[in-house]
């Protein structure tokens, strides 16, 4: 049976993009996962995935790609559906965080720790925050 977190994600993110809001992956990232390495901070990186810092975004069962600019240099990434934490609005921090799957890295294997922030973009020197904590991202299993 196909897990019904892709699914949850591909919701998030159309309801930010309804809302006017900025929609925001935080990934835990492996050797699965491609990204630029010197973003990633504490073995994650936070990315915005809203329709206007992205190009050719495709959101399937196993993956999300798509192409973005960091720092004016075009990047394809890949980040496998096991490896997104959590999708949010950026302005209100709502959204959904998921459980770590099993085979996921730890903090003790991987040394892996909250996300920092996301890669600066032209028009912002100041990485957003991560979800703020509390009621707003509800934890799935």
């Amino acid at each position: 049976m196909v897990s019904t977190k892709p699914y949850l994600i591909r919701a998030i993110h159309e309801w930010c993009v309804d809302q006017g809001f900025t929609p925001y992956l935080a990934v835990r990232v492996d050797e699965h996962t491609r990204v630029p390495a010197a973003y990633v901070r504490d073995g994650q990186i936070v990315l915005n995935v809203g329709l206007e810092a992205t190009h050719q975004l495709v959101m399937d069962n196993e993956q999300v790609t798509f192409q973005a600019r960091f720092n004016g240099v075009a990047h394809n990434l890949l980040v496998p559906m096991e490896n997104i934490a959590a999708i949010y609005a950026r302005e209100n921090g709502q959204g959904m965080a998921f459980e770590p799957q099993a085979d996921a890295p730890t903090e003790a294997s991987a040394g892996t720790g909250k996300a920092t922030g996301a890669p600066p973009s032209p028009d912002d020197d100041h990485p957003p925050p991560p979800p703020p904590r509390g009621s707003h991202l509800k934890i799935v299993k």
